[in-house]
């Protein structure tokens, strides 16, 4: 990739608060920034990190607060051009993180440096992260859930095996189980999500399942729910609850704090599905939540288990 030119913001143009300061921050400065972005932007990801060890925490911000930035400059920027130049540019930084990290200048790449270097991460992992928000400027609908796989190796899977390597584990079998759990989350949340999407110009719903259930495009804008219609909900949350169900064996083979976090994030992808379930499969006629209760109950649960595992001496699986 090319260099960044010097003196010029590469952000100019993207949301304000994400601009890259003039002078590099400290490493403690950084990982302030990326705790303050995660704290902010996504409660349920800060929640779950307070069920990782300490030691790790800090790790765990600062890839939040890379892929956080790295979906609002393609999400919050409404010109396409844009949004690609900007995406553009922060893999040109990534690529200097790893390169030239004396020359990073955001705190993001101040912060990620260090995880990246203590924890020995692939920079493929976030390129393929990259390669999922720039798709999302061009593709705007989906043919099939084999199409919906591929996206979700890239915007989804990731995450999950970089969340598996700061802990330690890189088995490939293991990491599988993860792609498991992250794509059903993944697709968890487009059934959920099925008008917003629409109304953005946005189909995930798979064209093929939507045809051999006899769903037409005008059903979704047009909120016109039919038998033809939950049929194909009831088909794509069976085949994602599934999904998550063979993930979940992943939490035997971690250590105990760990399969902790990664039984809430999968029960949180439960959730949602029988939110979905609860509402008749009628997503139409308005969004599925989790509700408080349901959300206290899971939180109160891992509470639970991680009190057991501090007592147990937090290993098992391992």
């Amino acid at each position: 990739m090319a260099a960044l030119a010097e003196g010029l913001d590469p952000l100019e143009g993207g949301p304000a608060e994400y601009g890259t300061p003039e002078e590099r921050p400290t490493l403690e400065e950084a990982r302030a920034w990326c705790r303050r972005l995660t704290g902010s932007h996504y409660e349920n990801f800060h929640v779950a990190t307070f069920f990782l060890p300490k030691g790790v925490r800090g790790h765990f911000e600062s890839i939040y607060a890379y892929c956080r930035v790295a979906d609002d400059l393609g999400d919050e920027v409404a010109d396409v051009a844009t949004a690609q130049r900007l995406l553009t540019a922060w893999g040109v930084m990534l690529e200097e993180c790893y390169d030239a990290p004396e020359r990073s200048r955001h705190p993001v790449f101040v912060a990620l440096r260090e995880t990246v270097v203590a924890c020995d991460l692939p920079r493929q992992l976030f390129l393929d992260l990259l390669i999922a928000f720039q798709m999302d400027q061009v593709k705007t609908e989906y043919g099939s859930m084999g199409e919906l796989m591929v996206y979700s190796r890239y915007s989804a899977n990731p995450v999950g095996r970089l969340v598996l390597m700061v802990c330690g584990y890189r088995e490939e079998g293991i990491a599988l189980l993860s792609d498991k759990i992250c794509t059903g989350l993944q697709l968890a949340n487009f059934w959920q999500d099925v008008v917003e999407d629409a109304e953005r110009g946005r189909r995930y719903l798979p064209a093929n399942v939507m045809e051999r259930c006899g769903v037409e495009e005008g059903q979704i804008l047009g909120r016109v729910f039919r038998g033809e219609f939950r049929l194909m909900m009831e088909s794509l949350v069976a085949e994602t609850r599934e999904m998550l169900r063979e993930g979940g064996a992943i939490s035997g083979m971690v250590d105990a704090e760990l399969g902790v976090t990664l039984d809430l994030f999968r029960k949180g992808g439960e959730a949602i599905l029988n939110g979905i379930e609860a509402q008749g499969y009628d997503v139409l006629r308005g969004r599925p939540v989790v509700t408080k209760a349901r959300k206290a109950m899971l939180l109160a649960g891992a509470l639970v288990a991680k009190a057991r595992v501090s007592l147990r001496g937090g290993k098992a699986g391992r």
